[in-house]
């Protein structure tokens, strides 16, 4: 111990301060390479937040003890990465985030007691748009929405009711389709009883209007050019699909030109059959009649019309017979049934026209000894076996105009062939994902940093700190080489003179006469014993302790 106070004693209080900052400096240094290797690897727990849900997340997260930090202005927040799914299920039961909207969890609290009807409806509102925006931002292409419904009161004895109303404002990331659109449209009025289609109205964020909030229907513009596309982007991938089976993924082009026909047409007509009769009704008329040739005195005269004039007949007069004519009409009417076929048809539109296909294929590619690829254009009976597989892809009619053209030609980039084998067994092991990479490369600088540290900086302090020992040390041994050799007792003094180095020969001394070189000569060196003498003196002031043992010393080998 008293080794270890007696040198720090001689270290001072300048080296003393320099040793204790360089080491809390080593210790802050290392326990921050420490901190930060340990450190987990954080990943984005939520991004595009808002200030509101920001706030609530962060509470909650300081709640429950979950480290975190915040970027973008608290867009993003970032925790742990293997505490990712916790703490989202843990946020989800607490109904975060919200989205900035407010949604049926404002019916959770009590104090609605004394709440009246007003606020209730518009609490009430404010729930249905802020649950259709969550729905609709959950939808893939959209980061943002905002919904603002019209639902008017209903109004006792009144005939005429309004319908309700909403219009979307969307925040897209790229372009929507208009079957998105639509989707859209239909999933705002099947939520809002009585809300129709055609009174919704959207907008993104550029005050691009996607739906006027008019009626839309397939027959306009608009719904028959999105239908022809629809029909050719759906050939289209059909044929790819079973193209790129046969000549590889990313070896072929396809391009699909369809026309459509949008006439409406309804068509009514009717087909008999003459061969088929039945019969329907029968209908017989009979006549018979007779007629006489006879004059009969009974008959009607001015004389017997005279009144008075009744005399008796006289039935026992007989008239002679008289011939008579008999007629007999038979009359018979059949009505027959025809069968009659009576056919209405109704031709939609959208029917297809004409359908033109351009198919463009790679040819092959083989690897030669020397690891070179060379091109190989395809036979034209792989080319056919590909037209006829599109032919009946696509339904091909020749009457229709239907047209299929497949051309081989070489890419521009040729296809990178696989390797033959995969690094399966021990080298499978080490395949390692970006952020195990990303994991390596940061203990990596890490350690180089702290290399770096401890041989530019740490190196250097600490020589500089033990340098000032070893020079006082060292500067002793000059010091007493020109102390003089001290003769025993009754001996005779004998200074040993250091050596001196030549003068420098002056060329003002090479002029002169040899006399006066010789005084030049003595004086520089009588000046250099006045100066050894001045050090061993200072030498014996300063170290009386050495001076006496290097006596006592002298004193016993002369003795012996």
């Amino acid at each position: 111990m008293n080794g270890i106070v007696e040198f720090v004693r001689t270290l001072g209080a300048a080296r003393l301060a320099a040793m204790g900052a360089v080491a809390a400096a080593l210790i802050f240094f290392f326990l921050f390479i420490i901190a930060r290797v340990t450190t987990p690897a954080m990943a984005p727990l939520f991004t595009e937040l808002s200030l509101d849900d920001s706030g609530r997340i962060v509470r909650e997260l300081e709640t429950q003890g979950i480290q975190y930090e915040i970027k973008h202005d608290g867009a993003t927040i970032m925790v742990p990465k293997d505490k990712i799914a916790r703490t989202r299920m843990r946020l989800a039961e607490t109904g975060l985030p919200r989205g900035g909207n407010v949604g049926y969890e404002i019916f959770d609290r009590t104090d609605t007691l004394g709440t009246t009807s007003f606020v209730q409806n518009v609490n009430r509102v404010r729930a249905l748009e802020g649950e259709l925006a969550r729905t609709i931002r959950s939808i893939d292409r959209i980061a943002a929405a905002r919904v603002h419904l019209v639902i008017p009161e209903r109004q006792l004895f009144s005939r005429d009711q309004q319908e309700p109303s909403a219009s979307i404002v969307l925040q897209v990331r790229g372009s929507l389709e208009m079957s998105q659109v639509r989707a859209i449209r239909h999933l705002v009025a099947s939520a809002v009883r009585g809300l129709k289609t055609e009174r919704i109205s959207i907008v993104d964020e550029r005050g691009q209007l996607l739906a006027d909030g008019s009626s839309e229907t397939t027959s306009g513009i608009t719904g028959m050019e999105e239908r022809n596309a629809a029909f050719e982007r759906k050939m289209k991938e059909q044929i790819e699909a079973i193209v790129t089976s046969v000549v590889g993924a990313n070896r072929a082009r396809v391009t699909v030109s369809a026309e459509l026909d949008y006439t409406r047409i309804q068509q009514t007509s009717d087909s008999f059959d003459p061969e088929s009769r039945v019969v329907r009704s029968t209908q017989t008329r009979e006549e018979q009649s007779t007629t006489a040739n006879s004059q009969n005195n009974d008959g009607v005269t001015v004389a017997n019309e005279i009144p008075g004039n009744n005399q008796p007949r006289n039935p026992q007069q007989q008239q002679p017979q008289q011939p008579r004519d008999n007629a007999r009409k038979t009359e018979e009417v059949v009505n027959y049934e025809i069968t009659r076929t009576t056919r209405t048809e109704t031709l939609e539109p959208g029917r297809v026209k004409r359908i033109s296909v351009a198919v463009l294929v790679d040819g092959n590619y083989t690897k030669g000894n020397n690891n070179e690829v060379a091109y190989a254009p395809r036979s034209k009976e792989e080319l056919d076996r590909i037209t006829a597989l599109v032919r009946s892809a696509i339904g091909f009619n020749e009457k229709r105009g239907d047209m299929i053209e497949v051309v081989n030609l070489r890419f521009a980039e040729p296809t990178v062939i696989p390797p033959a084998s995969a690094d399966t067994g021990f080298l499978s092991m080490l395949r390692f994902t970006t952020d195990d990479i990303m994991r390596f490369v940061e203990i990596g600088v890490m350690m180089i940093l702290g290399l770096l540290v401890l041989l530019f900086v740490v190196r250097p302090l600490v020589r500089r700190v033990i340098t000032p020992e070893e020079n006082a040390t060292g500067a002793l041994a000059p010091a007493a080489a020109n102390v003089p050799a001290l003769a025993p007792p009754g001996g005779q003094h004998q200074a040993v003179a250091p050596p001196l180095a030549p003068a420098a020969p002056s060329p003002r001394a090479e002029s002169d006469h040899p006399a006066a070189r010789l005084i030049e000569s003595a004086q520089i060196q009588g000046e250099a014993h006045q100066k050894s003498m001045q050090k061993v003196g200072e030498l014996v002031q300063n170290n009386p302790q050495e001076t006496v043992s290097v006596l006592r010393q002298w004193m016993n080998e002369r003795t012996a």
